[in-house]
């Protein structure tokens, strides 16, 4: 039987036009981002990385992989897309830094409703900035238009990283101890962690919009939503070049509780002094907002420390000087004791 109407798959949603608007949007954006390993340009079915075979002696991959979550809903609400992607980059970068591993390059998957050449762009200039402050490279990634599964103008978003370690020089907790401390180094608010409850508190208990201004945040509600998760790559590896240092944890899901726990040896525990360091104020407003209990705060939020060093106690105070130094706050945050892998927070009633 004979079609009635001739569909095309642009007929369908699917425009592979502008798909190819949107790649050359792109190229420039990815060039800036790319070191001297990389073999061939954007557009082939896969990317090539020649690793540096001078610079390691036994080289450990290191991978990782992750997304942005419900924040965003609020890039979506605002319709602002060019941070977005610094948070993805983080996201991945951060948690294999926690090895000691350099990040070598990056990989997105952006799955949108409609394809939007310019909000692409936007998107993946985030994420090249983001690969721009870890130093690795956007080798690659994929863009899927899938209509009827996204709404015109929504987006997912997702990304993986490698880096490098050598294999002497693996950082996995080990040789961490009790009497050994942690260091905290602040986050820049949310980062991308806890947004399903945030929104529940500021959109529906508070009734607030994201361009309300809101006194004790400095800032508007979206502004502070937005800000992008910090990387803290180059910081990091700064210090790995000065100080022996036996544990690191990005702190993302699950916040001060689940996170250090997962470096901790055996026979290892850690005790934070809640009160050692600053509550920024939007944790605050939401633990009033909506009747939040410390101990839960600090297993859905980073409640202002992004990420932790453990070290021995000996080491602390040169280290807190050394960032202090570099323009850093950093505060002592707790110690390891014995006991088994876990946290207990000193301070909370």
């Amino acid at each position: 039987m004979a079609p009635k109407e001739r569909w095309t798959y642009r007929e369908a949603g699917v425009d592979i036009e502008r798909g190819n608007e949107a790649v050359d949007l792109l190229k420039p954006l990815v060039a800036k981002t790319k070191r001297k390993e990389v073999l061939g340009g954007l557009g082939g079915f896969s990317a090539l990385f020649a690793l540096d075979m001078g610079k390691y002696r036994q080289p450990v991959l290191v991978s990782g992989t992750d997304g942005v979550g419900t924040k965003l809903a609020i890039a979506h609400k605002m319709g602002k897309h060019d941070s977005i992607g610094i948070d993805c980059v983080a996201m991945c970068v951060n948690d294999i830094l926690v090895s000691g591993a350099e990040p070598l390059f990056f990989l997105d998957y952006l799955a949108v409703g409609k394809l939007e050449p310019q909000q692409v762009a936007e998107i993946v200039s985030g994420i090249a900035e983001g690969c721009s402050q870890s130093d690795c490279t956007l080798i690659g990634g994929e863009t899927a238009e899938m209509p009827g599964f996204y709404r015109p103008g929504e987006y997912d978003v997702a990304g993986f990283a490698v880096g490098a370690v050598e294999k002497e020089q693996i950082i996995d907790g080990r040789t961490i101890q009790p009497g050994d401390v942690i260091v905290g180094i602040p986050s820049t608010g949310l980062h991308s962690n806890g947004f399903s409850l945030a929104r529940k508190i500021f959109f529906e208990v508070y009734q607030w919009e994201t361009e309300k201004y809101v006194a004790e945040l400095g800032c508007t509600l979206g502004e502070e939503l937005l800000k992008p998760t910090r990387i803290y790559v180059k910081l990091v590896q700064k210090i790995l070049k000065n100080f022996v240092i036996k544990g690191m944890a990005h702190i993302t899901g699950g916040g001060l509780i689940e996170n250090p726990p997962r470096i901790l040896p055996a026979g290892c525990h850690l005790e934070l002094q809640f009160g050692s360091w600053p509550v920024p104020p939007v944790f605050q407003l939401l633990a009033a907002g909506g009747g939040i209990e410390t101990w839960e705060m600090l297993r859905t939020f980073n409640m202002g420390i992004g990420f932790t060093f453990i070290l021995n106690a000996s080491e602390a105070d040169r280290l807190l000087n050394r960032l202090k130094e570099m323009g850093e706050e950093a505060y002592l945050i707790g110690s390891v004791v014995e006991g088994t892998p876990g946290v207990t927070i000193k301070g909370v009633d």
